[in-house]
């Protein structure tokens, strides 16, 4: 019996020892999840990618991106279905988070490659007057007059936002 208690004993010591050495440890902050790759001219592109649902449970895929280096322009591409929704341009999405509202600027026809698509199923916003005025990751709500009435962003996604502007290439 005293052998049994004792080697429960050690056991307990061992199992407080490792625990305790896990919780004093430092941790790392946790890391955006930014996919690198090259865009057609060469420039590196830097990006965040995530499918979220509207309130009306329609999904749409939101893709954060800089074309270059550190410094260049933030954009945020809205994607949804071909065939299921059309997007008219220019229509500015309507940002709000508490009480602070922004609209971005509909960029769309800038870019060559949704200017000239028929199927007018995605969109692209100038995020860098959000991301600027931003000092938190707030959870937000979109709103795309006529297409969706809101699509609530959560504060994970809006931290890797926010990282797109300052990490490398």
């Amino acid at each position: 019996m005293r052998r049994l208690i004792r080697r429960a004993g050690r056991l307990l010591l061992a199992l407080g020892l490792v625990l305790g050495c896990l919780l004093a440890s430092p941790t790392s902050p946790v890391l955006a999840q930014l996919h690198e790759h090259p865009s057609e001219t060469g420039s590196p592109v830097l990006r965040s990618l995530v499918s979220l649902r509207d309130l009306d449970d329609q999904a749409w895929q939101l893709v954060a991106f800089r074309d270059g280096a550190s410094g260049a322009h933030l954009r945020l591409r809205v994607v949804g279905y071909p065939g299921k929704v059309r997007l008219d341009h220019p229509t500015p999405l309507q940002v709000r988070s508490g009480p602070f509202q922004w609209q971005l600027s509909d960029v769309t026809l800038e870019s060559p490659a949704l200017g000239n698509d028929g199927r007018s199923a995605a969109a692209e916003f100038d995020l860098s007057p959000l991301l600027a005025e931003l000092s938190q990751d707030r959870p937000l709500r979109l709103r795309l007059p006529g297409v969706f009435t809101e699509l609530p962003v959560p504060p994970f996604v809006v931290a890797e936002w926010r990282s797109l502007g300052g990490a490398q290439a």
